[in-house]
């Protein structure tokens, strides 16, 4: 992909001045760690060896797993990390998540951030990584996304459990009068076996506290690990079976009041005129205060009990202000396809484009247009947090993905310094990058102000989640090709026009921000593609809707899943070549993605003949860092189109917990199908139309087809795999109709063309 380094020069001086920046506040304070947040909060007995690690007298282990579970099993690979090198099972430790801090901060979640393919190791490629990592740890942002958990924590917390593997070691070496070099360690314990003697982690973990940290820390080869490369037991699934209080929504607190709130149902508009006098007569009513954050107008409702709040909301008479954007989804239609005339930024570019297009026959002119609409994020466990202002300082307890940023942004709601808030993150009943926003937080810690003293538990109804979301970016994209007389693209030419998901983002968190360059968010999964095309321009335009638009699973990949492999196949309908056997060809150049497709394509016995009335679609996309391939195989029954099987193909480079790769494969995949079959938010008077799950809901248990997985470490670099199942579904899936149908959908949902089962 040389062609990135036409556009690569913005954000190569990017990533050098970070760089610099480095440099010029110091080198020291770049390397120096940030201050071990365990320390503060010490049981009797207790020591610490860094963030990731404490260990009492009685032999309790505790690991810190910092990032958000909801669900993908973060927090099972993560302790795994530590305990493989620290030698215990992860049946011996206890796992947190930890406080809001910068010790916890995620370097790996801005590294991908430059304009460059994953495969692509170039000196400007890497000199952009690196310095985004810099940026990463000066920023310091404690953050669950991207797909970037194991990335980030596979060297630095193996390195913590060794580290304190090593200290253990070394405090035991004392003790027993031998030296280190005699001593082994399993489950916990240091052994002697020279002389039978061995004392527990717990027995030596204070004296073990005050031991240099070892200058080189030794790490265990892949050869001899443990547990990781092996599916290990969830150590969040026994608390989730037996209904333990986990979830934000299960806080009980002394005293505790309880609220909802009414935001303004177009965003930004403030209440022209409002009459609460009916809402705060009502029984149970203890106050209502108005909101105002970054995120919009409303009022908060606090009362004595949650149904008495969402009585109370209801009866709140409001007429608000005409929203900036477009009313409807006709005029929001209209609008992006009106920033398609314009030029774009071309984040892929090789070859000669125009040039190519210039003396083609029409008959070897492909052209479509695509379309996918916004999407909410649905979590199962509505928004939800619950705050207690007292004494100056602030507690908040939520289901989050950005601690930090939620210590930020509420001490400034409330007016008070970061270090007077304490931020508990539970478990999270559904993420899926809709609880890296802070407006439930921030409307909990306003009505905590407002509260005397005592905890406000805020709940958001089902309506108002659905109505107040950050949503996936409606997009269209403009897709041409010039087929060669083998049949093969000689060119291809994407434009693609959606809202800037980067400046929607910093509008909510960074307001005094403004976004810098193009946003490629825009254009993932189209132009950090592995394929071979000698005249390839890949476009973005930045269409001016200012709906919240924020990051929904997969983020851009999921638009440009479905029409960059849509499109792909119908290159290959038009040049009557295998679907298949076009993308083996066009990622020759690429081994990882070749095998993948490969293996995807022999596990469903791809060219078989099948009965009558069944079909296959394929498709692939490398995204945060994986090789992902899925066929999804299709039949016409007489209640409509029903999916029976599904078959992915995964490069992850390397394979943490196979188990847990191949679940959050399927649940990706899921998450992709049912947002492709039926799920759409649409818009009237510039407000949101759809409410619940009556009208936009999910892929259903009995609709669920039969999966096979298979996980593949052929990439020398490890990717991530949160995300990654989702962009292939819902092109595989129309690709699979059109085999089916001969009815060719681009625009989703299908739902609109088809019937399903």
């Amino acid at each position: 992909m040389a062609s990135i380094g036409k556009i690569a020069r913005r954000t190569f001086l990017i990533g050098a001045a970070a760089v610099a920046g480095g440099v010029a506040v110091g080198y020291y304070y770049y390397r120096k760690p940030f201050a071990n947040p365990l320390e503060a909060d010490l049981g009797k007995g207790e020591a610490t060896f860094n963030p990731y690690v404490k260990i009492g007298a009685d032999n309790t282990i505790t690991i810190v797993a910092p990032r958000a579970e909801m669900g993908q099993g973060v927090s099972t690979t993560l302790a795994a990390m530590v305990a493989e090198e620290l030698d215990v099972g992860l049946d011996q430790v206890k796992v947190e998540h930890g406080a809001a801090s910068y010790a916890y901060y995620n370097a790996a979640i801005l590294q991908e951030g430059g304009p460059f393919a994953f495969f692509d190791e170039s000196m400007t490629a890497e000199a952009v990584r690196s310095g985004l990592g810099v940026v990463g740890k000066l920023l310091a942002l404690q953050g669950t996304g991207g797909s970037s958990s194991m990335r980030d924590g596979f060297d630095k917390m193996r390195q913590a459990g060794a580290a304190a593997r090593q200290m253990l070691i070394a405090a035991a070496a004392q003790k027993l009068g031998v030296s280190a070099g005699e001593l082994e360690t399993a489950s916990g314990t240091v052994l002697h076996k020279a002389s039978g003697k061995s004392v527990t982690y717990g027995e030596v973990a204070a004296s073990a506290n005050t031991m240099p940290p070892p200058a080189e820390v030794r790490l265990k080869d892949k050869a001899d690990w443990k547990l990781l490369g092996k599916p290990q037991k969830r150590v969040d699934m026994l608390a989730k079976v037996t209904g333990a209080p986990i979830f934000g929504i299960d806080v009980r607190l002394p005293e505790m009041l309880y609220g909802t709130v009414k935001m303004s149902p177009r965003f930004w508009s403030k209440p022209v005129s409002a009459d609460l006098s009916k809402a705060e007569k009502m029984p149970g009513v203890v106050k209502i205060v108005p909101i105002e954050t970054s995120y919009g107008h409303g009022f908060g409702v606090i009362a004595e009990n949650t149904w008495a709040a969402f009585r109370a909301a209801e009866a709140i008479e409001a007429k608000w202000a005409d929203p900036e954007y477009p009313l409807d989804s006709a005029a929001i239609d209209a609008a992006l396809k009106q920033a398609l005339t314009t030029k774009g930024s071309a984040l892929r570019n090789d070859g000669d484009v125009d040039t190519a297009f210039a003396d083609a026959p029409r008959e070897k002119i492909v052209e479509a247009d695509y379309a996918v609409p916004y999407l909410a994020h649905a979590t199962m466990e509505p928004m939800n947090a619950t705050a207690r202002l007292k004494d100056g300082a602030l507690d908040i307890w939520c289901g989050n993905q950005a601690p930090t940023l939620v210590r930020q942004l509420c001490a400034n709601a409330v007016g008070i310094e970061q270090d007077k808030v304490t931020v508990h993150t539970t478990f999270l009943g559904g993420g899926f990058g809709r609880r890296v926003e802070m407006d439930y937080a921030l409307c909990a810690a306003l009505m905590a102000k407002e509260a005397g003293g005592r905890p406000v538990k805020v709940t958001w109804t089902r309506e108002e989640d659905m109505r107040h979301d950050a949503y996936r970016p409606a997009a269209i994209g403009r897709f041409q090709a010039r087929l060669g007389d083998d049949g093969l693209p000689v060119a291809v030419d994407m434009k693609v026009s959606s809202p800037s998901m980067i400046a929607s983002t910093l509008r909510r968190l960074f307001p005094s921000l403004s976004a810098m360059g193009p946003d490629k968010t825009i254009v993932d999964g189209a132009y950090d593609q592995p394929y071979t095309i000698p005249n390839y321009r890949v476009s973005g335009i930045a269409a001016p809707v200012s709906i919240p638009v924020g990051s929904w699973r997969s983020v851009g990949s999921s638009i440009n899943g479905f029409f960059h492999e849509g499109f792909m196949d119908e290159i290959a309908a038009a040049g009557k070549t295998d679907p298949v056997e076009l993308r083996k060809k066009l990622m020759a150049a690429y081994p990882s993605a070749l095998k993948v497709v490969e293996a995807v394509a022999g596990m469903a016995k791809w060219g078989e003949a099948l009965p009558a009335g069944k079909a296959k679609g394929m498709a692939f996309t490398l995204s945060f860092g994986s090789w992902v391939g899925e066929i999804v195989q299709v039949a016409d029954t007489p209640a409509g189109i029903r999916i029976e099987k599904v078959w992915i193909a995964a490069d992850v480079g390397t394979a943490l917990d196979p188990d847990i790769i191949k679940a959050q494969l399927i649940s990706g995949a899921i998450y992709g199908l049912s947002a492709a079959m039926g799920q759409e938010i649409t818009f009237a008077d510039g407000m949101v139309e759809q409410s619940n799950f009556h009208d936009f809901d999910a892929m259903r248990i009995f609709q669920t087809p039969v999966f096979e997985v298979a996980v593949l470490e052929n990439f020398h670099k490890m990717g991530g795999v949160g995300e990654v199942g989702t962009p292939p579904a819902a092109p595989a899936l129309a690709n699979a109709i059109f085999a089916l149908t001969g009815k060719r959908i681009r625009r989703l949902p299908l739902s609109k063309e088809v019937t399903f089962a």
